[in-house]
């Protein structure tokens, strides 16, 4: 599972798949004099959820809690950590816990729709996704969407992710996530030069992740570009030696999809 930034920050290309560690909008708000030290508590988690200090974010986390037990967003991070520890049944519990506490919490639908779908449930994830996106006040819907069009590509639904990834797009023009989805899209019915376009333009303003330079490899190994392909598949072996992406590559598996969650 993939691990997320505070504040989304390393959202970019990386992964479609989206889960928010911030602590909410007026809607996952506590009003008990206990707010304030669970928020502090709650972000410090994430910060340490971030480095893969697990075992501190949870001690924060429990602090977060002593102070206001009712904090959805606290309850929203336990299933982050728990979901990456998979620890599956204890992060099922803690998202359900977030939304019975706020149920318009549209983060804390977007996270458990993304561990839904990460484990094959996919029309429970996408009714979380929905339910996150009906939310008027929910200040970043593409996030969602985007993830909405990730799972649904999971699922082989391609008409389905299209309409979300340009959903996600028309929201925010220089979704990378979005961008990333939408080039998928177009290679996997086989309109390679529209997954060029939409590649390059997501090279020229995001880091770029394995994912798409993966992708890149494929789509120019399409149009027969073998500077082009050269081109990616080095990047790749310099940013990400380690990566499933770069094995793919040495060993010529180039019909490997992987996975955008």
């Amino acid at each position: 599972m993939k691990r997320v930034a505070l504040l989304l920050l390393f959202g970019l290309a990386g992964c479609v798949a989206q889960p928010t560690t911030t602590t909410g909008g007026p809607e996952a708000r506590s009003s008990s004099v206990g707010d304030v030290g669970a928020q502090v508590h709650t972000e410090l988690a994430a910060n340490y959820f971030l480095r893969a200090q697990h075992a501190v974010a949870l001690q924060e986390l429990a602090e977060a809690i002593k102070s206001d037990s009712g904090y959805a967003p606290a309850y929203n991070m336990l299933g982050l950590v728990h979901g990456e520890l998979r620890e599956d049944q204890r992060a099922e519990e803690d998202f359900r816990r977030a939304i019975a506490l706020s149920p318009q919490f549209s983060e804390a639908h977007n996270n458990f729709g993304s561990f839904l779908c990460q484990r094959k449930r996919m029309k429970e994830a996408r009714e979380h996704y929905e339910t996150a996106l009906a939310n008027p006040l929910y200040a970043s819907p593409e996030k969602a969407l985007s993830n909405a069009g990730a799972c649904s590509l999971e699922q082989g639904d391609l008409a389905a992710a299209e309409m979300y990834f340009l959903r996600a797009i028309r929201r925010a023009p220089n979704h990378a996530s979005a961008q990333l989805g939408m080039a998928e899209v177009h290679f996997r019915q086989g309109r390679w030069l529209a997954a060029r376009a939409v590649l390059r333009q997501l090279t020229e303003q995001a880091e770029v992740s394995p994912q798409a330079l993966w992708l890149g490899v494929r789509v120019e190994r399409r149009l027969g570009d073998r500077e082009a392909e050269a081109n990616y598949g080095a990047q790749l072996r310099r940013r990400y030696p380690e990566s499933m992406q770069t094995q793919w590559l040495i060993t010529s598996q180039f019909e490997q999809m992987g996975s955008l969650l």
